[in-house]
């Protein structure tokens, strides 16, 4: 893990942490998409059944206030009103008979709801 200190205006970091796995996937994924100016976004919307659902894809921008660190050759990005939900949170993937995709481990979400896509 790396943090993003490039310039000095450069982004402060979050507390996400992106596991080897997960890095790999996503450089694999990024790889097909043949760009290499995406980095990889989470953040939290209001919505789903818990009150909370979280966002994970590619993005080209960095926004104000934008926290970023980077694992593996991979930038992940928080941004500013997200973080507090995220801080601790762990991304992983899964590639086993019965699950396949990425997963978020969340030290933060009290309560989920049953389909897993929403939490409070």
């Amino acid at each position: 893990m790396t943090i993003s200190t490039e310039r000095p205006d450069a982004p402060a970091a979050h507390g996400v942490t992106l596991t080897s796995v997960a890095a790999a996937k996503v450089r694999s994924l990024l790889e097909q998409e043949g760009r290499d100016d995406l980095r990889l976004r989470i953040a939290v919307q209001p919505g789903g059944c818990s009150g909370l659902i979280y966002q994970l894809y590619f993005d080209e921008r960095l926004m104000d206030g934008d926290l970023t660190v980077e694992f593996d050759g991979v930038e992940v990005v928080v941004d500013k009103m997200s973080n507090p939900y995220l801080t601790g949170a762990e991304i992983d993937f899964a590639d086993t008979i019965e699950k396949q995709g990425f997963t978020i481990d969340n030290p933060n979400a009290q309560s989920s709801c049953a389909c897993g896509d929403s939490f409070a």
